[in-house]
């Protein structure tokens, strides 16, 4: 039998985008200046960064900032309490590449459709809920890919739903040297540039919130850190070619600040399908704590991104 709001789905939602929000994200992520086709609207190459349509989930389409709590109130799930967004975090997001996106969405309609996977009451620490999102063609209905995300509701819990399913877990592999390890040191500009993205929870730019949370301030978007280890993994693996990963997933473990540096470690596990390799990897700062584990990606590996050229 179905758990409560399984199955619900939201009204669809408008997504549009144009060049400059593409280039935009792929600055704010670190891609390089040898990248690009990322970075770059004239580059014969151009293609948006393969995770961005993750970004259209909060952008929908606005060209302006929006009022993140009051789009996170809009619509309440049938059958459970009602959650605070002020109080949310990410637990764990997945996205499955179907086709490359456009370098605009002029001249079509695409739509953000949303439903609900399930909803668990994890007592006092929270409550998650989990949504499947799809960037669609409204005109044809073809999914370009399919966002699975967890979302993890401080504090507001034991209201007698039902625990969840045990996640499977992706633990990189024992006594074995990474394949691949790169850093990025963040600043407490990092949140500023990427919320510009869509992405305007007060949280990541306004000290009040983390401090309610118990996060002692500002904290920088686990979506930054977790689309800034794509981009690594695709540039130290996949040559920087999208049509180098089919599926990418992470789930967020600890908050990180402006300043913190980070370090990524990516392993190939040598377990090919139809001629895709799975990829371990986490994030952790540097001599601290795991920001990103159970980090897995289906790629082509192909080495390092060659020098872009015009």
């Amino acid at each position: 039998m179905p758990g409560p709001g399984v199955g619900f789905e939201y009204p669809p939602k408008s997504v549009s985008w144009c060049k400059r929000d593409l280039l935009l994200f792929a600055q704010s992520i670190g891609c390089k200046a040898e990248e690009l086709h990322f970075l770059y609207e004239l580059h014969p190459n151009f293609v948006p960064f393969p995770t961005y349509p993750l970004a259209l989930s909060f952008k929908l389409d606005s060209s302006d900032v929006v009022d993140f709590y009051a789009a996170q109130k809009s619509i309440a799930i049938p059958g459970v309490p009602v959650f605070d967004p002020a109080r949310v975090v990410d637990g764990q997001r997945r996205i499955e590449f179907f086709k490359q996106l456009p370098t605009s969405s002029e001249g079509k309609r695409f739509e953000s459709r949303t439903k609900v996977v399930g909803v668990y009451d994890k007592g006092r620490p929270g409550s998650v809920v989990e949504t499947q999102t799809d960037i669609v063609d409204a005109a044809n209905n073809e999914v370009y890919s399919r966002i699975h995300t967890s979302s993890f509701y401080v504090n507001q819990g034991n209201w007698g739903g039902p625990k969840g399913p045990a996640t499977q877990n992706f633990p990189p592999p024992k006594d074995k040297k990474p394949d691949a390890v790169f850093e990025n040191q963040t600043t407490p500009e990092t949140p500023l540039l990427y919320r510009l993205n869509g992405d305007y929870n007060p949280l990541h730019a306004d000290p009040e919130p983390g401090k309610k949370m118990g996060f002692g301030g500002v904290i920088i978007h686990g979506l930054y850190s977790w689309n800034w280890a794509c981009h690594g993994l695709l540039q130290h693996l996949g040559g920087s070619d999208p049509a180098n990963i089919k599926e990418y997933q992470a789930r967020f473990t600890s908050p990180v600040r402006g300043g913190d540096k980070l370090v990524a470690s990516a392993w190939k596990t040598g377990e090919i399908k139809d001629g895709w390799e799975e990829i371990r990897f986490q994030v952790q700062i540097e001599g601290g704590k795991v920001v990103l584990s159970n980090g897995r990606a289906l790629m082509k590996c192909v080495g390092p991104a060659p020098q872009s050229k015009l």
